[in-house]
């Protein structure tokens, strides 16, 4: 049996859905502006509720007159056999419809309230907004100080500590520096000893020999002494015969005077001077002796006196030698002790350090999680001071302004007044006039009175009413810079980054094709595009994907090692730069590496893809950590726009290419600057290495290839012939040279001997980029009007051309006209 509902029944469900109109008044308010807010939104939410409720039970209602209308319809079918159960079942029917329209009455009067009361909340809650805004101001002010108590004692505990760990790091670092010079003393004692042992073995030998020669020597003093003994003795001997003699040969010669007939007196005459003549020439030839004995005494003498000092040199020498070992023996004894006594040290230093250092390292953790707890409640505070018009954010309200507006004559390169603005610092700091911003004197800060009187922007549009409004409230607000931002940060990088305008569906007109690339496979080629990078099927140079929100040109391309990501370089010249890492599969932005002030030129990831590499109009060369955007280095040695960058082979060095006419060749790892190649005299456009590491490959302005000693930076050749400038160069592994530049073509020549291969013919305009695969054998060019052409290395023909220019339409030859 169906049911039917009682009036009574009903004019209870339209009783309960009509007295949602009834609700009572507002609750008493609260002490806080909140908590009177809160009740309102209470009340409101029960008000829809209620309403809600009505829509369910007008639904229940409908539903029922639904199965009433149904039973209805059986009733009339069967009006031959049930006529009184129709009749009850329209009567059931007429009511149910009368109680619908009552519920529905419920329901508009319950609406009517429900909006009504909803205006009302609505109402009191702005008028509470401003004491809600003011308590929350107060109540993350209280946050933030609190926090940065908590932070200021755990910089001081942490300080303590980080002192405590200096004096003990200062203490090991002495004791390790007292153990190397040890190590290193008894290193050179023992590489020593075995020197000092071999000269004091030979010089003992030679003392040796010099004690012999030394007793030789005066051996032959005694016989030279005895020998001239004997001689002196001898001739003394005949000294006395031949006195004798020639005493008797004239007496002789007298006798035989007085008597010349006397035979016998003239033949001793004769005898005895015979005689005379043969003793006087025996004591000549024995004084002779003498001399000659003499002589050799002294020469014995003099040579003994010579074996006697070389013996006492000797002696001496070796007497030296000798101790100088066992000098090297004692302090290599010496030096054991020390460099045990100095581990043990070293040791201990090491043990008293670790749990310092283990302390402090958790001070250090705890102080950073605690200083950017600080900081984010801190930003929150001065975010709800914003509501309150007590903050000015100075890089999302402040910094876009001077960045569009100022930085063009206020930058590092060209700081008219000595005003540079491009960091908060900067302009905190001043410039000729002393200082330009009086923190909480807006009225009276040069920076303010100059733009508002439209002094600046000198040869430009003025400010608006509300950047100057803005401007001079940030001042009298006290010119404080955001919680987080580093005062030293460039107002590039600290600005809010919006998304760049999308790229036209098609374009009106073709873009210069400024950076191309082939992907490793070899199967897409990546072309400048604008706001955008194009990808193309390098066989058929279909289009298959476009990755945007890039800056307005793009002069950078390269691809990861394994072909999954994408780095690209671009910029809207005299006003940003950036280098973005895609995703090439879905063209998913990965990581935002750098933005900076103006145009950037170039960007190259290391051979095993972990780093990469930027350069551009700000001089600087930057170098990063892929898997966490993390910056590297900086190095900044170029005196011009860095327009190309190179990473040798094995990953160590980086070469550049500068509009300051120099190549130079740098340190990957540490930055520094290893040599300066200086020879082209003319802007350097392309960069590469030799496959070997040993050679550097330059080109530019100048209309030459160069070929240079990374080590000297000595050239080893060039090659000549160009037309016109070129502007880049691809050095292959195998040792081929692809160039391309304003002579509309491309060039292919041998690194060896710069022996020309191939020209590459075609092009219209000038030829910006050139990319080459080694296993399709394919060489790509792109130039100033669009085109893109497909080349085959082996023989030089063209394979394929296209606009690389979507949707675009080539004017006809009627309209032409």
């Amino acid at each position: 049996m169906l049911w039917t509902p009682k009036p009574v029944q009903l004019s209870v469900v339209i009783a309960g859905v009509v007295c949602i109109a009834l609700a009572g008044p507002l609750s008493a308010a609260e002490p806080t502006a909140r908590e009177k807010a809160a009740t309102l939104k209470k009340q409101a939410d029960a008000a829809a509720a209620k309403v809600t409720a009505a829509k369910k039970a007008a639904s229940k209602i409908a539903s029922q007159e639904k199965t009433l209308a149904k039973a209805a319809d059986a009733a009339r079918d069967a009006a031959s056999k049930a006529a009184e159960a129709a009749k009850k079942a329209a009567d059931a029917l007429i009511t149910a419809q009368e109680a619908l329209k009552n519920a529905q009455a419920g329901i508009v009067a319950a609406q009517k309230a429900a909006k009504t009361k909803n205006q009302e909340v609505q109402t009191e809650l702005a008028k509470l907004q401003p004491l809600i805004d003011q308590e929350i101001v107060v109540e993350l002010t209280a946050v933030a100080a609190e926090a940065e108590t908590r932070r200021a004692a755990a910089e001081k505990v942490f300080q303590a500590s980080n002192e405590k760990l200096k004096a003990l790091q200062t203490a090991l670092q002495a004791a390790k520096t007292v153990e190397r010079k040890a190590k290193a003393d008894l290193a050179a004692a023992e590489k020593d000893l075995p020197t000092k042992t071999e000269a004091a073995k030979k010089a003992t030998e030679a003392k040796t020999a010099a004690d012999a020669a030394a007793k030789a020597a005066a051996d032959a003093v005694k016989v030279a002494t005895d020998a001239k003994a004997a001689a002196e003795k001898a001739a003394q001997m005949t000294a006395a015969t031949a006195k004798a003699t020639a005493g008797t040969a004239a007496s002789a010669a007298a006798a035989a005077a007085t008597a010349p007939e006397n035979k016998e007196l003239a033949e001793l005459k004769t005898l005895t001077e015979k005689v005379a003549a043969s003793t006087a020439a025996a004591a000549k030839a024995d004084a002779e002796k003498v001399t000659a004995a003499t002589a050799a005494l002294a020469a014995a003498e003099k040579k003994n006196n010579d074996a006697q000092t070389a013996a006492t040199a000797a002696t001496k020498a070796a007497t030296d030698a000798t101790a100088a070992v066992t000098a090297v023996t004692a302090q290599i004894e010496t030096l054991k002790t020390t460099v045990a006594t100095a581990a043990e040290t070293v040791k201990k230093a090491d043990a008293d350090a670790q749990p310092v250092r283990d302390e402090t390292a958790k001070l250090q953790l705890a102080l950073n999680t605690i200083t950017t707890e600080h900081v984010n409640k801190l930003q929150a505070s001065q975010r709800a001071m914003v509501k309150t018009d007590q903050f000015v954010m100075f890089s999302e309200q402040v910094a876009p302004i001077f960045a569009k507006r100022c930085l063009a004559c206020h930058n590092a390169r060209t700081a008219k007044g000595r005003y540079n603005m491009e960091s908060f610092a900067g302009i905190i700091k001043g410039g000729e006039q002393g200082d330009t911003v009086l923190p909480h004197d807006g009225e009276n800060s040069n920076l303010f009175l100059l733009i508002e009187d439209g002094s600046m922007p000198e040869d430009s549009d003025p400010l608006t009413d509300e950047e100057i409004a803005i401007v001079k409230k940030w001042i009298d607000l006290g010119a404080v810079i955001d919680a987080g931002v580093s005062p030293d940060a460039s107002l590039a990088t600290i600005i809010p980054k919006l998304p760049h305008p999308a790229s036209p569906e098609s374009y009106r007109v073709p873009m210069p094709i400024t950076a191309l690339r082939y992907s490793p496979d070899g199967k897409t080629l990546a072309s400048a595009g604008y706001h955008e990078v194009l990808l193309f099927n390098a066989a058929d140079g279909k289009r298959t994907a476009r990755i945007g929100n890039l800056a307005e040109r793009v002069y950078g391309i390269d691809f990861a090692p394994d072909g999954k990501t994408i780095a690209v370089a671009a910029g809207t010249p005299a006003q940003m730069g950036e280098v973005k890492l895609f995703d090439v599969a879905t063209g998913k932005l990965l990581r935002d590496f750098v933005t900076s002030q103006d145009s950037i030129y170039t960007v190259k990831l290391s051979p095993d893809g972990t780093r990469l590499a930027v350069g551009g109009a700000d001089r600087a060369i930057r170098v990063f950590e892929v898997a966490t955007g993390k910056q590297q280095l900086i190095i900044e040695d170029h005196a011009d726009w860095v327009m190309d960058l190179a990473w040798s082979p094995d990953g160590a060095k980086l070469a550049s290419a500068s509009r300051d006419k120099t190549s130079k060749v740098f340190d990957a790892v540490k930055g520094d600057s290893l040599v300066t190649f200086s020879s082209h005299g003319e802007p350097v456009f392309g960069v590469a290495f030799s496959g070997d590491n040993k050679q550097v490959i330059t080109a530019g302005r100048d209309k030459k290839i160069r070929i240079w000693n990374p080590e000297n930076a000595k050239q080893i050749r060039e090659i000549a012939g160009f037309s016109n400038e070129i502007n880049e160069i691809v050095v292959t592994p195998e040792g081929k040279i692809f160039s391309c530049g304003a002579d509309k073509l491309g060039h292919e020549h041998t690194l060896a001997d710069g022996k020309a291969v191939h020209e590459f013919k075609g092009h219209n305009d000038w030829v910006y980029t050139i990319t080459y695969h080694p296993g399709t054998k394919r060489v790509a060019t792109g130039s100033y009007d669009g085109e893109i052409r497909v080349w085959n290395a082996e023989d030089g023909k063209s394979l394929l051309n296209f606009i690389a220019a979507p949707g675009y339409k080539p004017p006809s030859a009627t309209a032409a006209k």
